[in-house]
């Protein structure tokens, strides 16, 4: 069994502000942090920490060469990562007082990947082998095809969200795991909609896919057919949420290959996500397997 995530790899702009810029107004940073960053990459990382071995494919520009010695400083495979002469995906990220953040993505090499490069890694991997992906790469619908096609299991966070994943053939996605937003956006329900009602709706929209829902200070929500469980996160202080959603995947799926049942698994992703908020930075800040599997 093998692990294929295919994502997103970003250059990340962090800027400490006391609140999030609203329109028209110009604020001070107290702080500029340039690291790595993209929800592919997280995930990645997150994966490798959670102890599996992970290949990630994607491409960057060359000042994204530091993102390829990054991943492979926490045991990701990089051989199936691209570079070319134009610019990397970049992330302009705020990060405030209370540890809330807010994203304005570029998306560089992670929209010029071609379909040559999707046959080439996709043919290294077959039935049974997990496929891990976000909303942040392009040619979404081929990938997820062609995987499908191989019998790989496809676990899909459709995030950044927007209308064109209602285009992606998600009969092909074995889990679907989103945030309380955007379930809420892929149930069509309003953003305060209760979140067990979001997952009763998403239930019920697709029914042969198990489905996640992470809720932050709520914890999380499984449902698949009749089964429905939650997972609580661990009080810990709040430094800062960024990559909170990539490090409970990761560890989600490490549980998961250890053939722990789901209520276990929760427990276990959400530990690792309250261990990672507590946690300047990204990559970073996420915990080790010796953290989490004790």
């Amino acid at each position: 069994m093998k692990i294929l995530n295919y994502g997103s790899l970003n250059i990340d702009l962090v800027f400490s502000v006391p609140h999030i810029v609203v329109e028209g107004e110009t604020i001070s940073s107290t702080a500029l942090v340039k690291s790595a960053g993209g929800k592919g990459a997280n995930q990645s990382a997150a994966i490798a920490k959670a102890g599996l071995e992970v290949y990630h494919a994607g491409k960057v520009g060359q000042d994204g060469i530091f993102l390829i010695d990054l991943l492979k400083s926490y045991g990701v495979q990089t051989r199936f990562i691209q570079v070319d002469d134009q610019a990397s995906g970049q992330a302009l990220i705020q990060v405030n007082d209370q540890g809330q953040n807010s994203i304005v993505l570029y998306a560089g090499g992670n929209h010029r990947i071609t379909r040559t490069e999707i046959d080439a890694t996709l043919a290294y991997f077959s039935a049974g082998d997990y496929l891990v992906l976000q909303h942040e790469i392009n040619d979404m619908a081929y990938i997820m095809a062609q995987a499908k096609a191989k019998g790989m299991r496809i676990w899909f966070n459709p995030a950044p969200f927007s209308t064109d994943v209602f285009k992606l053939p998600l009969d092909a996605v074995e889990m679907l795991l989103v945030n309380e937003i955007e379930g809420a956006q892929l149930a069509r329900l309003p953003l305060d909609t209760p979140f067990p009602t979001i997952v009763d709706t998403l239930v019920a929209q697709f029914p042969a896919q198990e489905i996640i829902l992470t809720a932050g200070k709520h914890g999380a929500y499984y449902g698949f057919k009749n089964i429905r469980e939650k997972g609580d996160i661990i009080n810990l202080p709040v430094v800062d949420t960024t990559g909170a959603g990539d490090t409970f995947i990761g560890y989600l799926l490490a549980a998961r290959v250890r053939d722990l049942d789901i209520k276990e698994s929760l427990r276990l992703a959400c530990k690792a996500s309250s261990l990672k908020v507590s946690r300047a930075g990204a990559m970073v800040a996420m915990p080790l397997k010796e953290e989490v599997f004790q």
